[in-house]
């Protein structure tokens, strides 16, 4: 494997921290949003306490809403058991230098209670997913792509507009546009850089089917650390637009008017060793010539695509992306390379890959992958069939399965699946819909701007 740019080992983050070259250790895990949280520590004192000990951080930063307050109802942790602690523990195999930030490095961390992985931590339920696959004999690569917006706001500029009327810094849908991506690229650029040098690889930028709307590729790797790379992109982004005076949105759906905000996922199982991309074969699947397990990781994917789509679209405003000729997909059919399927099949031989489309910018990707996982490895496990290849415009379809058209319906399907009880266990799945319910309850109590201009005067 060829070394990544802005990745050390422990033994580099010491000579640098003695060195005086890294005063600051940034030790971090991701929440249910995909923020990442956690604590700036001097890196003498990382040292000498907490590269061995981790840190104690409050269990309530996995059972508190968008705001920071405590929500009752969990059975993780709540007011009447005190909200105690969990221990973060560093995974040394994460450390990287934070180039936009001077004299910095980051550490992603696992999280543990009484000894034992906490089972709710989103890291964590990605890690069971990859061990099962392991187990059944596949190395698990990916890639992602996500779009964000641009704006030539501040974040507290655009707060005190009320999100209206925001200034993007494009006029005009930009899809590959040189010349408007260059109005972007002291922005884009900048977190390309930044990422390319801080361990997380870029291919490319591009402007999007958006005003304003750019999408950045990370290189494909093993899923976990896919996973982290898209968190670090997103709060890299974030941090290095706020350092310009400018902000992105990872909002799935940012404006009624414009385009959505994907994370289309690259997927294909490979060999333990890496070496053999295991979807290859001689099977002929439509114009595909595949193996069974790409045609039945196909199938299981596709059949629990539906049932888990909380797990791609967390969020009540996630589900306004999915509209017929936006490029996000509506209804569930596979085809090859036709951008109206939610599986878009790509590629042949090595590079024969299965690309979905139905994750928003806005998920978390460590749920992103592991119900990617769940459903394909039920499938392999119980040779679940694809349906037939879809040719032609699958927004037009009538009789296809649909992508749920809302939060509420999608915690329905996700309440009754079996299978993501069976993969996720009980307490995940739970945890999981109290978080999302909860989502769901506060946008209910909200009076919109929409209900105020169309109401206030005229009933």
């Amino acid at each position: 494997m060829k070394p990544v740019a802005g990745m050390m080992t422990r033994a580099d983050l010491t000579s640098q921290i003695n060195r005086g070259e890294i005063d600051t250790v940034l030790l971090v895990f991701p929440d249910w949003y995909g923020r990442l949280m956690g604590k700036r520590f001097t890196g003498s004192f990382f040292l000498e306490h907490v590269a061995e000990e981790g840190m104690h951080a409050c269990d309530y930063l996995l059972a508190v809403d968008m705001e920071m307050l405590p929500v009752p109802g969990y059975e993780f942790t709540s007011w009447e058991s005190g909200y105690g602690d969990f221990e973060c523990l560093p995974d040394f195999s994460t450390v990287r230098r934070t180039s936009w930030l001077p004299r910095t490095a980051l550490i992603l961390g696992d999280l543990y209670r009484n000894e034992k992985p906490v089972e709710v931590s989103p890291r964590h339920i990605l890690q069971v997913q990859l061990e099962n696959a392991m187990e059944a004999g596949f190395q698990v690569m990916g890639g992602s792509e996500l779009e964000f917006f641009t704006f030539n706001e501040t974040y507290e500029s655009a707060a005190a507009k009320n999100y209206h009327h925001l200034n993007s810094v494009g006029s005009y849908i930009e899809d590959y546009h040189i010349f408007q991506g260059t109005k972007e690229e002291e922005l884009v650029g900048a977190i390309r850089r930044e990422l390319c040098a801080s361990g997380v690889p870029v291919e490319c930028s591009k402007g999007e089917w958006g005003i304003g709307q750019q999408e950045i590729n990370i290189e494909y790797c093993d899923a976990l650390t896919q996973a982290d790379r898209n968190i670090m992109y997103k709060h890299a982004a974030k941090e290095i637009a706020h350092a310009q005076g400018k902000a992105v949105t990872f909002m799935a759906k940012w404006d009624e008017k414009c385009a959505g905000s994907s994370m289309h996922v690259h997927l294909s199982l490979w060999n333990p060793e890496g070496e053999l991309n295991l979807f290859k074969g001689d099977q002929k699947i439509g114009p595909v010539r595949a193996s069974d397990t790409f045609r039945w990781f196909l199938g299981g994917w596709m059949k629990h695509a539906r049932e888990l789509t909380a797990c791609y679209a967390p969020n009540v405003s996630s589900y306004k992306r999915y509209q017929a000729g936006s490029f996000a997909p509506t209804g569930i059919a596979w085809s090859y390379d036709n951008r109206t399927a939610g599986f878009r099949v790509v590629g042949k031989d090595q590079s024969l890959r299965i690309e979905c489309r139905i994750p928003g910018a806005d998920a978390n990707p460590y749920m992103v992958y592991a119900a990617i996982l769940a459903s394909g490895l039920d499938g392999i496990r119980n040779k679940i069939e694809p349906p037939p290849i879809f040719k032609g415009d699958i927004y037009q379809a009538k009789d296809l399965p649909r992508v749920p058209s809302n939060l509420r319906d999608a915690i329905a399907e996700f309440e009754a699946s079996k299978l993501a009880r069976q993969a996720f266990g009980d307490q995940v799945v739970d945890h999981y819909l109290h978080f999302l319910r909860t989502e769901q309850t506060k946008f209910d109590e909200i009076v919109t701007c929409w209900e105020r201009s169309r109401y206030f005067e005229r009933v």
